[in-house]
């Protein structure tokens, strides 16, 4: 890794740390390969502080994003145990960046995915369980001001997650068409649909899938995949309470506090 990757993953550490968002860095970096570069050492960063890995965040899948970022492919961030939130526990403003929410179709593994030419039947077999899930994501760089350089160096804007309560086998649903609404204080602000996650959102976690595996870090069984928004994101005030229902998969609450 260069110095200069390594100074990005400081800067974008440094962010996290102290709160305060920082400029850009798409100019620090030559390709979509050094942003995840700098990612990776973010990782290391976090594994080496005793934080563990529950699983990936899949970004950038609706086409319409994509085009204003000018890509035609999604990217992924990292997950860990200290970023999920249980289903209603309040959630303390210190800890977000330029908070917003999305809903999201979340999958559980119960099988590792790491062979070659991953296929849709090694994904569905692999899968536990689907569950209902709201991601706040948040950017280290100021303003949200980023390029698909950007985002993917910084962990994909990933923020916290949190999970339903009601697992369902990937049999029981039909995720291409199951409808979701996101409601903030009880005033809807959010629709969307599955098909909206490149079509369908287990076209979205095979193209994890199989992208992990050629970059040797394979989905592991008890991995958490946030397969990507339904809809739009909503940004975030002290106070807000989100509730997120998905068809066939039932309901889940972020709930945020008052600012001191």
């Amino acid at each position: 890794m260069s110095e200069q990757l390594q100074r990005v993953a400081d800067l974008l550490d440094q962010a996290a740390t102290s709160g305060e968002p920082v400029l850009p860095v798409r100019d620090q970096l030559a390709s979509i390969a050094d942003a995840y570069r700098v990612q990776q050492l973010n990782t290391q960063r976090q594994v080496h502080a005793g934080r563990r890995i529950t699983g990936r965040k899949i970004g950038l899948t609706s086409h319409a994003v994509q085009q204003q970022l000018g890509v035609d492919q999604p990217d992924f961030g990292t997950l860990y145990d200290s970023m999920e939130v249980a289903d209603g526990e309040a959630i303390a403003w210190p800890r977000l960046m330029q908070a917003k929410c999305e809903a999201e179709v979340a999958l559980v593994l119960e099988r590792d995915l790491d062979r070659e030419n991953i296929v849709l039947s090694d994904l569905l077999a692999a899968t536990a369980y689907a569950l209902p899930a709201i991601e706040v994501v948040g950017s280290r760089i100021a303003n949200w001001n980023i390029s698909i350089l950007d985002t993917i160096a910084d962990n994909a804007s990933a923020g916290l997650y949190v999970l339903g309560q009601r697992p369902v086998k990937l049999a029981d649903l039909d995720l291409r068409l199951a409808g979701m609404v996101m409601e903030r204080q009880g005033e809807p602000v959010s629709f969307g649909v599955g098909a909206a996650c490149l079509g369908h959102p287990l076209n979205a976690a095979l193209w994890l899938a199989r992208t992990l595996v050629d970059m040797g870090t394979p989905l592991r069984a008890g991995d958490v995949v946030l397969s990507g928004a339904l809809g739009p994101m909503v940004s975030v005030a002290p106070g807000d309470v989100f509730e997120a229902r998905i068809q066939g998969l039932g309901s889940v609450r972020a709930c945020f506090e008052p600012a001191n």
